[in-house]
Protein backbone atom coordinates (compact mmCIF):
# COMPACT_ATOMS: atom_id res chain seq x y z
CA UNK A 1 0.00 0.00 0.00
CA UNK A 2 2.90 2.13 0.87
CA UNK A 3 5.02 1.65 -2.51
CA UNK A 4 1.51 2.65 -4.51
CA UNK A 5 1.10 5.80 -2.55
CA UNK A 6 4.52 6.39 -3.07
CA UNK A 7 4.31 6.22 -6.95
CA UNK A 8 1.19 8.10 -6.89
CA UNK A 9 2.79 11.34 -5.19
CA UNK A 10 5.65 10.68 -7.60
CA UNK A 11 3.90 10.64 -10.84
CA UNK A 12 1.54 12.96 -9.57
CA UNK A 13 3.98 15.83 -8.57
CA UNK A 14 4.85 17.09 -11.71
CA UNK A 15 1.59 17.54 -12.87
CA UNK A 16 0.68 19.19 -10.32
CA UNK A 17 3.56 21.84 -10.42
CA UNK A 18 3.14 22.04 -14.07
CA UNK A 19 -0.98 23.17 -13.25
CA UNK A 20 0.31 26.13 -11.13
CA UNK A 21 2.34 27.00 -14.22
CA UNK A 22 -0.01 26.95 -16.47
CA UNK A 23 -2.28 29.02 -14.53
CA UNK A 24 0.14 31.97 -15.32
CA UNK A 25 0.59 31.55 -19.18
CA UNK A 26 -1.55 34.51 -20.78
CA UNK A 27 -1.45 38.33 -20.27
CA UNK A 28 -2.82 39.98 -17.50
CA UNK A 29 -3.21 43.43 -16.54
CA UNK A 30 -1.72 44.49 -13.49
CA UNK A 31 -4.47 45.72 -11.47
CA UNK A 32 -2.28 47.41 -8.60
CA UNK A 33 1.35 47.53 -7.82
CA UNK A 34 2.16 49.00 -4.24
CA UNK A 35 5.54 49.96 -2.32
CA UNK A 36 5.40 49.69 1.68
CA UNK A 37 7.81 50.49 4.38
CA UNK A 38 6.69 49.70 7.20
CA UNK A 39 5.28 52.48 9.57
CA UNK A 40 5.33 54.21 6.84
CA UNK A 41 2.61 55.84 4.03
CA UNK A 42 2.63 53.20 1.05
CA UNK A 43 2.82 54.30 -2.15
CA UNK A 44 -0.11 52.42 -4.78
CA UNK A 45 -0.54 52.89 -8.57
CA UNK A 46 -3.45 51.45 -10.72
CA UNK A 47 -3.58 49.80 -13.83
CA UNK A 48 0.00 50.45 -14.75
CA UNK A 49 0.17 47.90 -17.89
CA UNK A 50 0.27 44.01 -18.82
CA UNK A 51 2.40 41.21 -18.25
CA UNK A 52 2.44 37.78 -20.44
CA UNK A 53 3.68 34.95 -19.73
CA UNK A 54 4.66 32.55 -22.16
CA UNK A 55 4.20 28.69 -22.14
CA UNK A 56 8.54 28.61 -22.40
CA UNK A 57 9.08 30.09 -18.90
CA UNK A 58 10.02 33.32 -21.12
CA UNK A 59 7.72 36.91 -21.36
CA UNK A 60 7.39 40.47 -21.82
CA UNK A 61 6.57 43.29 -19.34
CA UNK A 62 4.92 46.35 -20.22
CA UNK A 63 4.66 48.49 -17.41
CA UNK A 64 4.53 52.22 -17.45
CA UNK A 65 3.96 54.65 -14.46
CA UNK A 66 4.56 57.65 -12.40
CA UNK A 67 5.75 57.45 -8.67
CA UNK A 68 6.66 60.93 -6.57
CA UNK A 69 7.26 62.46 -9.99
CA UNK A 70 9.44 60.13 -11.54
CA UNK A 71 8.34 58.47 -14.47
CA UNK A 72 8.90 54.34 -14.43
CA UNK A 73 9.05 52.56 -17.75
CA UNK A 74 9.58 48.66 -17.39
CA UNK A 75 8.73 47.02 -21.32
CA UNK A 76 11.46 44.50 -21.15
CA UNK A 77 11.24 40.76 -22.08
CA UNK A 78 11.71 38.34 -18.63
CA UNK A 79 12.26 34.30 -17.74
CA UNK A 80 10.04 32.94 -15.20
CA UNK A 81 9.79 29.70 -13.11
CA UNK A 82 7.24 29.22 -10.90
CA UNK A 83 6.06 26.46 -7.93
CA UNK A 84 3.00 25.88 -6.04
CA UNK A 85 3.98 28.76 -3.34
CA UNK A 86 6.25 31.06 -5.34
CA UNK A 87 7.43 32.61 -8.75
CA UNK A 88 10.58 33.80 -9.81
CA UNK A 89 11.39 36.67 -12.26
CA UNK A 90 14.56 37.39 -14.11
CA UNK A 91 14.96 40.76 -15.93
CA UNK A 92 17.61 43.47 -16.28
CA UNK A 93 16.47 46.46 -14.17
CA UNK A 94 13.56 45.57 -13.28
CA UNK A 95 11.82 46.74 -10.25
CA UNK A 96 9.61 43.20 -9.93
CA UNK A 97 12.83 40.82 -11.04
CA UNK A 98 12.78 39.31 -7.66
CA UNK A 99 11.24 36.00 -6.40
CA UNK A 100 7.34 36.57 -5.35
CA UNK A 101 5.09 34.76 -3.01
CA UNK A 102 1.24 34.03 -3.85
CA UNK A 103 -0.85 35.49 -1.37
CA UNK A 104 -3.71 34.63 -4.18
CA UNK A 105 -3.21 32.22 -7.35
CA UNK A 106 -5.96 31.85 -8.97
CA UNK A 107 -6.60 31.06 -12.94
CA UNK A 108 -8.44 34.99 -13.49
CA UNK A 109 -6.51 36.59 -10.49
CA UNK A 110 -2.88 36.97 -8.66
CA UNK A 111 -1.57 38.51 -5.80
CA UNK A 112 1.92 38.33 -4.90
CA UNK A 113 4.67 39.60 -2.42
CA UNK A 114 7.94 40.50 -2.42
CA UNK A 115 10.31 42.13 -0.55
CA UNK A 116 13.50 44.30 -1.67
CA UNK A 117 15.85 43.50 0.81
CA UNK A 118 15.94 47.50 2.25
CA UNK A 119 12.37 47.24 5.13
CA UNK A 120 9.97 47.76 1.65
CA UNK A 121 7.37 45.54 0.89
CA UNK A 122 5.98 45.11 -2.63
CA UNK A 123 2.67 43.92 -3.16
CA UNK A 124 1.51 42.93 -7.00
CA UNK A 125 -1.86 41.86 -8.03
CA UNK A 126 -3.23 41.20 -11.31
CA UNK A 127 -6.01 40.19 -13.47
CA UNK A 128 -6.22 38.16 -16.87
CA UNK A 129 -7.23 39.84 -19.70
Amino acid sequence: MKVKSFYFIFISLPFLLTSCAQRLVGTWTVQKYENVSPGEKGVSVQNVGSISFDKNGTGQKEMNYTVLGVEKDDSTPFEWSATESYITIKSEDSDISKTWIYLENKNKSQKWKSTDGKNQVQTLELVKQ
